[in-house]
């Protein structure tokens, strides 16, 4: 056996901590690294927790059934209203914003959510000037609340005042509805954190012209648009429904062009004209259609599935199915991406946004794999993407039926993050977003790739409140 080992050249595998290997490797031996770390951060007694609910028969069970009904929703575009129509929230005299993320005080909000506070009280009439918006909302007389306490979703700082128009989307099969509002494109846009005269007049044609051209042509069609078919063609054709919705936008577009048109006298052909250049405009349908069906998947005893996940700039936080709307969250992440001619990383705020609610729902980063064309534009390869698509595969308890993969050979794009799986294997996971300026009032400077911070899913589980049997025999 001596000789036989000897009359080859030595090949070592490693395992954890990659200087083990420096020394076979300096004489000579080829070396295989094996990036393995204990499970729960070593952490004795958040990994004894963590080995009981492992195959625990009655979490298994309920991740099954989060996971069944999360896949049974066919989200639809339903209608367009003003969020003071469809939020009870907005019902009564008290003035409230809704934003992105975990709950957070005004004292405490992000340069971005702060602009974007600020652009919601002069566009309300709450205040004349940047300035008197900026003391209303240090005054306590303007309540903030995160959207997704409201069955709806916000891109960046995801800021909804009363009179904004809302898109609603419904499951098909539950009536079950969720809300996001209408993306305003490129450029200098208050979901950025951009304030100006500019910012405001499009937010006012919006409400005025964008929103009601919208309802009238949606309400002129024989059905609803089926947003799970649209995305489902927009994954075969480019996109990941994240960071990237061209297709989806073109798509969306073509499906609703001849009845815009007709609306000639609600601002139809301008809205054309608008959405032809927006590229972005499937991002709040792919969020609402997402939350539509996470919400399905929410409250299901025993569940460790991840229902929500959102950053508000300064923490990130998720919810899990099981645990209630307890919020476990952890300083918000940096964002590792290219950004705009003249900008780099100290320009950038942490990771924002409840955009996030793609990944929760298997899409973004989870379905990079689909998105080759992105992939440059926040910093990869195609092989890596792929790479990516099948390590979310490895913290997820399932896929998608409908919505598949062509870099995987049409394999279903991985659903379903589980909190233990997370938690054991080390795996965080991946998210495509935007990376705002930390200033308030300048807007987008790049886009990239970020992590769910392990902090979020070893609080989550932590605090998971554990069954207290187990089923019996027949049960």
């Amino acid at each position: 056996m001596t000789a036989s080992l000897l009359g080859a050249d030595p090949h070592v595998v490693t395992v954890g901590l990659d200087s083990f290997g420096a020394a076979p490797r300096a004489a000579g031996a080829r070396v295989t690294p094996v990036d393995w770390r204990p499970p729960a951060g070593a952490d004795p007694a958040l990994g004894a927790k963590l080995a009981r609910l492992t195959a625990h028969p009655l979490v298994d069970a309920a991740n099954e059934e989060a996971l069944r009904r999360v896949l049974d929703v066919r989200p639809l575009w339903t209608d367009v209203v003003t969020a003071r129509e469809a939020l009870p929230v907005f019902a009564g005299a008290e003035r409230v914003l809704l934003h992105a993320g975990p709950p957070i005080a005004w004292e405490r909000m992000c340069g971005p959510m702060r602009a974007a506070v600020v652009g919601a009280a002069l566009l309300e009439g709450w205040a004349d000037t940047p300035e008197a918006a900026e003391r209303l909302a240090a005054s306590g007389d303007i309540a903030f609340a995160p959207c997704h306490d409201h069955d709806a979703v916000g891109p960046m700082a995801g800021i909804i005042s009363p009179s904004m128009p809302l898109l609603v989307v419904e499951d098909a099969g539950t009536g079950r509805r969720a809300y996001s509002n209408l993306n305003e494109g490129a450029g200098r846009c208050l979901r950025y954190g951009a304030l100006g005269d500019d910012v405001l007049a499009r937010l006012r044609w919006m409400g005025e012209r964008l929103a009601p051209s919208l309802k009238a042509a949606l309400r002129s069609l024989p059905e609803p648009v089926d947003l799970r078919s649209l995305t489902a063609q927009a994954l075969q054709m480019g996109d990941e429904c994240h960071s990237r919705n061209t297709a989806a936008s073109a798509l969306l577009l073509r499906a609703m062009a001849p009845a815009l048109a007709r609306q000639a006298d609600l601002g139809g052909v301008e809205a054309l004209d608008f959405l032809q250049d927006n590229t972005y405009w499937f991002l709040n349908f792919s969020m609402a259609a997402a939350k539509t069906a996470t919400l399905a998947g929410h409250g299901v005893p025993h569940s460790t599935l991840v229902t929500a996940f959102a950053r508000n700039g300064v923490e990130v936080g998720i919810r899990v199915s099981g645990g209630g709307s307890a919020w476990h969250t952890a300083p918000a992440a940096v964002v590792e991406g290219l950004y705009f001619a003249g900008y780099g990383p100290s320009d950038a705020n942490p990771d924002i946004g409840d955009s996030a609610v793609t990944e929760v729902y298997g899409l973004g980063g989870f379905a990079l794999a689909a998105a080759p064309a992105i992939v440059g534009f926040v910093g990869g390869t195609p092989r890596g993407a792929r790479a990516t698509s099948v390590r979310m595969g490895r913290i997820t308890v399932g896929r998608h039926r409908e919505l598949r993969l062509p870099g995987l050979d049409f394999e279903g794009s991985p659903l379903g993050i589980d909190v233990r799986a997370v938690v054991d294997t080390g795996i965080e996971p991946v998210i495509t977003t935007g990376i705002a300026h930390r200033e308030p009032g300048i807007g987008q400077i790049g886009a990239g790739l970020t992590h769910a911070p392990m902090e979020c899913f070893t609080g989550a589980l932590r605090a998971f409140p554990e069954p207290e049997h187990e089923p019996g025999p027949g049960v």
